[in-house]
């Protein structure tokens, strides 16, 4: 049976309690042995040891901190019990302990602070031990010994501790590239397969739309006939003549809609002020606009560069957009902000183009959806607007995205190229 990674970082974490354990139950039968106060600080030294990671995540700013003086605490209190004069006690290198936690937890300067504060508590009983005995040479040299070797292990251990959180950290980053390039990929993936169903249900709709738009002709040369014939007899009978011919020009513009889906885009992209093409197609939407009064609120930047676009392609784009906003915001009226700023899409430099309304917004289950061909929310909608409009950023070699407001509403964002690589060097130079 497999175990998951947790169940084996516990299994090994045990293990290293284990061996922990029986080194500590070594030391506690050797002498002396009926010390009791050597026994209970090696008693808490094991717990401390097999409660230190639970006590450093109390305090996530000085946990370690915490732990390390508590070792040398401790450490200091076993050799105080454990030798006829502290100094000489065989247990100093229970100091390692604290040396090796410092290391392994803190950068060189920690290491190196924490093990000179362990050196020195190690060194406070020299001072009890000249009291009744003369320093020698020897002496000196032993206790120093010693100490280099506290901070010789302490930097070791820290270099290996300091390349281990370096590689980890390698390891992430390339984790979350991977990641990245892999929600990337989902992405094109997921552009290439719309741009398939778009091309597909394009010749679908382009033929059915020749079919249907011959009878159309038919139909309403008849009924304009039918009018002219009818106009000075029954009443009831010019309504409804009256009604062919209004329901036929309605067909015929959604015909039209389709064709203009279907037909191929032949974008003839120019550097152009997209400020220009966004203020144009704001004046046209807004004057025709019969509902509620909708503040409009422009935030340019100052040093876009010229946008690489289809005119007339991109005002499509900009009204069909405004259009939705302002029939999403309807009767009572609301709030459009929109932002144009420098983006970088992809490693290519440009524009971003955000229009955000305080309409009732989208429900997150449909977002994926409204770009789809006959994907509609409203009651008199075909769903091919936004179809459109993808499909003729897609011929920008740009992007369309849709996300939610901060409060209630919808953002649309897009992005267009710059025009020149010469001008983005000059525009975006820092």
């Amino acid at each position: 049976m497999l175990c998951s990674m947790a169940d084996e970082k516990h299994l090994k974490t045990s293990w290293m309690d284990l061996v922990w354990l029986l080194f500590l139950v070594g030391l506690a039968l050797l002498p002396p042995i009926d010390e009791p106060h050597k026994q209970g600080t090696l008693l808490a030294i094991a717990l401390l040891q097999l409660f230190e990671d639970r006590l450093a995540a109390q305090f996530p700013r000085r946990g370690w901190s915490y732990v390390v003086l508590l070792q040398i605490l401790l450490a200091t209190l076993l050799i105080d019990h454990t030798g006829e004069l502290s100094i000489n006690s065989t247990y100093y290198p229970i100091y390692y302990l604290p040396v090796f936690t410092a290391a392994l937890h803190f950068e060189a300067v920690g290491t190196l602070l924490w093990t000179a504060l362990a050196s020195a508590a190690y060194s406070s009983y020299l001072y009890p031990a000249l009291q009744e005995y003369e320093l020698t040479p020897d002496s000196i040299a032993r206790l120093s010994q010693r100490i280099m070797f506290f901070f010789i292990a302490a930097v070791i251990i820290n270099q290996f501790a300091t390349k281990a959180r370096r590689q980890t950290a390698r390891y992430q980053r390339l984790a979350e590239e991977l990641a990245a390039s892999n929600r990337q990929l989902e992405k094109v993936q997921a552009d290439a397969r719309r741009s398939e169903r778009l091309a597909a249900l394009g010749q679908l709709s382009a033929g059915l739309a020749h079919e249907i738009r011959n009878p159309l002709g038919v139909i309403k040369g008849s009924s304009e006939m039918l009018n002219q014939k009818l106009a000075t007899a029954d009443p009831l009978s010019a309504e409804l003549a009256g009604y062919i011919s209004s329901e036929v020009n309605r067909l015929s513009a959604l015909v039209s809609r389709f064709l203009d889906f279907a037909r191929p885009l032949h974008a003839e992209p120019r550097p152009h002020d997209i400020t220009a093409v966004m203020d144009k197609a704001l004046k046209s939407v807004s004057d025709q606009w019969t509902g509620g009064p909708v503040r409009v609120a422009r935030t340019y930047a100052g040093d876009l560069p010229l946008a690489l676009i289809d005119e007339g392609l991109a005002a499509q784009v900009f009204v069909n957009l405004l259009q939705n906003a302002y029939e999403a915001m309807g009767e009572n009226g609301g709030s459009l902000q929109i932002d144009l700023s420098k983006a970088v899409s992809n490693g290519h430099r440009g524009i971003q183009v955000r229009v955000e309304d305080s309409g009732p917004g989208i429900a997150p289950e449909i977002r994926e959806q409204i770009f789809n061909p006959f994907f509609t929310t409203k009651k008199t909608g075909v769903g091919l607007g936004l179809a459109i409009v993808a499909k003729i950023m897609d011929e920008h070699q740009g992007s369309i995205r849709v996300e939610p407001t901060a409060a209630q509403g919808t953002a649309f964002v897009l992005f267009f190229p710059a025009a020149s690589s010469a001008i983005e060097s000059e525009v975006f130079a820092s």
